[in-house]
């Protein structure tokens, strides 16, 4: 083999294991802080010590040097000369020096300004006489360093003799996300081995550890897509198969028919011979007909088997352990804490778990947002955390577990929570909306508002946080992966964030239905049931059509007119999917159900579906027609619009409204549908207390159940006005009685509307607040 090429080769390698091996130095540094010190402290010894004999062996005489040196600020700070935490920033910034001249050989052999000064600030730190690097250009002595200390925190003391660390030459990288997505972006699989002070791994060990190749990231989509079109094909000679089989079925009825005939038919013996012979043909033809269709069936679903083994094995050879990119946010985690002051520890559970490497840039950007905001808005400091009682450290958790063809991710912190009013505050003072609006959200829709573009509760911008955006492009980057974010917060408990998202995007497992001719497909791991709206399951519930599904009111949507297709309910019994996104559910009524399947996921070509809503992709079906593949987050954000109440009073004309009602679910439930109009409300739980509040306060309206204990509806309509004081304040009795009769003896008590609860709509509300106000 040619010198010069197999040296190329050996630098390549060298880079793809050094590149692995500096992020286990950095997770194994920062160890250094924690309870597992020795362990870690060893772990980082054999990395740096391989990485030198490495490095020398191939001439890279900079990295050599640099792991060098980085090995006697280790050895120092485990003899108790160097300060821990001054060993490990020193380390941690030694760790960028060498990425960077691992990217660019170039200047591994003679060093650049930025090595040589590292290796002088290690070879301070860990007090030894910083040694020539061979090749390196003679530099003057540098003047004295003034000392440093680490980011945010007071500098500690060493042992004598003291020393602290100059300042680097080359600016330090800014902590935060851009460190965070840099290290995630270089880091790749795991790879290489051990050796020992001026030599490599023997080629027997590095034999033993290549258990895996690079493989292009090309060369996989290439596969992953060919593997589905395979699958489909597969799929269509199965369908073949069958039209075969039934030719076959029909050639055989044929001769049935022919011979039966010639038993009828007078003929002669002559005759009846040829036909005997002929009888004997079919016969055999019918069974070589039948040999080759069992043959051919079980070749092909053999051919099926195996090729969607072959998928299976190229959607996991596609995907890369979620370490790749955890591995650069402790390093990250610690910067952007000690950059405000605080301490925060994370902790990563079954980073083992693969993702498709396609979404792993988009997986990666959604966590940095998620870790930036629990550092900035979640952990308190360590003054307030004392106060409130707990430990001083703040904690993060990122966990991951795999659900089906779902991949959730959760990141946990232990701080402060989300306050709902503070968010409806800040919405209204950055105009996103109105104080009506504001006072309208549920406590679930006000955390919402964080995913709002532009929303941020900080008034003034920092390095971290207060530009608004964060939140709002974790949301759009999982939902454009199939996926849904989730929110569960306890004030002064912490947050827990949840992503839910495919584990892969090149095969997916969908449930497809008829709409008129057509198929459309929706993610399986989406789908929650399967039903048959009866008549009596279906019900409103403030002008929304809806159906009990599990005992809960479930939003109902005909799906063809809502992606704007003709059609709509055409059966007594319409069948109907039950999705869900995040907590959101809705039944959608659909034609038919086809089959549920694994296909392969195209994205949408052409003009004609590009950019259209509600559409994910297109997968090729057996019989030739194209599937549409349906974007989940995108039906139920329009189910969400078309379920909300959107009529809202103008705020020049918003009420005080008094309801009085027996029952808490009533009063709750009547309550959020006024309070969705824009009007205030108040409560009473019986007649006898509501005359008393009226007594005593203004009021614009009353809605008033009738059926109540001490004081009933009608009774106390009658009692309102016949009182001067208040007679004027309109009455509205909300009943769930609807006979004629009820409704006759509401009215002569003296209310000015009887509404049936069972028939009650926002628009029905509105129209007779309107007319008696």
């Amino acid at each position: 083999m040619d010198t010069e090429a197999l040296k190329k080769s050996l630098l390549k390698k060298f880079q793809e294991v050094t590149a692995d091996r500096l992020q286990k130095i950095q997770l194994g540094v920062l160890d250094l802080e924690k309870e597992t010190a020795d362990q870690a402290a060893e772990d980082v010894a054999r990395e740096l010590h391989t990485m030198k004999g490495e490095a020398r062996m191939l001439g890279l005489a900079a990295i050599g040097q640099l792991a060098h040196a980085a090995e006697d600020v280790l050895r120092a700070e485990r003899e108790g000369k160097t300060a821990t935490e001054v060993a490990t920033d020193v380390l941690l910034r030694a760790c960028d020096v060498l990425s960077d001249l691992n990217e660019d050989l170039s200047g591994a052999n003679t060093g650049n300004p930025a090595s040589e000064e590292m290796v002088r600030m290690l070879a301070e730190v860990s007090g030894q006489t910083p040694p020539a690097i061979a090749g390196a250009r003679p530099a003057a002595p540098p003047p004295a360093p003034p000392p440093v200390a680490a980011p945010g925190v007071a500098p500690a003391a060493v042992a004598a003799p003291p020393v602290q660390a100059p300042v680097a030459a080359s600016p330090p990288r800014a902590p935060g996300a851009e460190s965070v997505a840099h290290a995630a972006a270089s880091a790749q699989p795991a790879a290489g081995g051990h050796g020992r002070d001026e030599e490599a791994p023997s080629a027997a060990k590095s034999a033993v550890a290549d258990r895996s190749i690079r493989v292009n990231v090309e060369v996989l989509d290439s596969l992953g897509l060919l593997a589905g079109d395979l699958l489909v094909e597969s799929a269509r000679g199965r369908l073949r198969s069958s039209e075969t089989e039934a030719l076959f079925e029909r050639f055989s009825r044929l001769g049935d028919r022919f011979l039966r005939l010639a038993e009828v038919v007078d003929i002669s013996n002559e005759v009846r011979e040829q036909l005997d012979r002929v009888e004997s043909d079919l016969h055999m033809l019918r069974d070589d007909a039948f040999r080759f269709v069992r043959r051919n069936d079980d070749g092909i679903n053999t051919l099926h088997g195996n090729l969607a083994k072959m998928a299976d094995h190229v959607a996991e050879a596609r995907l890369v352990p979620l370490a790749t990119v955890f591995d650069a946010f402790p390093r990250a985690v610690r910067e952007m804490s000690r950059t405000q002051g605080k301490e925060v520890d994370l902790v990563i559970e079954n980073a083992d778990i693969g993702v498709d490497r396609s979404m792993l840039g988009d997986v990666r950007d959604a966590l940095v947002h998620l870790l930036r905001n629990s550092v900035d808005h979640g952990v308190e400091s360590p003054d307030t955390r004392q106060q409130l009682g707990k430990p001083l450290n703040g904690r993060i958790r990122v966990r991951v577990r795999v659900d089906g063809d779902m991949l959730h991710i959760e990141v946990e912190d232990d701080g402060r929570g989300i306050d709902p009013e503070r968010l409806r505050q800040a919405a209204i003072s950055k105009r996103l909306i109105n104080a009506v609006q504001a006072a309208a959200l549920s406590e679930r829709e006000a955390i919402e508002l964080i995913f709002r573009p532009g929303f941020s509760t900080r008034d003034q911008v920092s390095e971290l946080s207060g530009r608004g955006v964060g939140m709002d492009v974790v949301k759009r980057k999982v939902e454009m992966l199939g996926g849904s974010v989730g929110v569960n917060s306890r004030i002064g408990r912490g947050t827990t964030i949840t992503l839910r998202l495919p584990q892969s995007l090149a095969l997916m497992k969908v449930l497809l239905v008829r709409l008129g001719d057509d198929v459309y497909g929706m993610p399986a791991a989406d789908v929650e049931a399967v039903m048959r709206v009866k008549p009596d399951d279906r019900l409103e519930i403030f002008g929304t059509l809806a159906v009990r599904h599990r005992g809960k009111p479930t939003a109902l949507v005909a799906l063809g007119p809502l992606l704007g297709l003709n059609g709509g309910n055409r059966f007594d019994k319409p069948p109907a999917v039950v999705v869900r996104h995040g907590e959101d559910h809705a039944a959608l009524v659909v034609d038919g159900f086809v089959d549920e399947r694994e296909v392969a996921v195209k994205p949408c070509g052409g003009e004609f579906l590009k950019g259209a809503p509600f559409i994910a992709g297109t997968a090729a079906l057996e019989d030739g027609r194209i599937a549409v593949l349906l974007h989940v987050p995108d039906i139920m954000a329009e189910v969400r619009r078309m379920a909300r109440p959107v009529t809202q009073a103008p705020a020049a004309k918003r009420l005080r409204v008094l309801l009085v009602d027996d029952s808490p679910i009533a009063r709750a439930t009547e309550g959020a549908l006024v309070k969705a109009l824009g009007h205030s409300v108040e409560e009473a739980q019986d007649g006898e207390e509501a005359y008393v509040k009226v007594q005593n306060n203004t009021y614009d309206l009353i809605l008033t159940d009738v059926q109540m204990p001490r004081l009933d509806g009608f009774s106390l309509a009658r009692r309102l006005k016949s009182t001067p004081a208040v007679a004027r304040i309109p009455v509205i009795i909300l009943s769930s009685l609807a006979s004629p009769e009820d409704k006759r003896r509401g009215l002569d008590a003296g209310a000015d509307a009887y509404l049936v609860k069972g028939e009650l709509g926002v628009e029905v509300l509105a129209q007779a607040i309107d007319r008696l106000t």
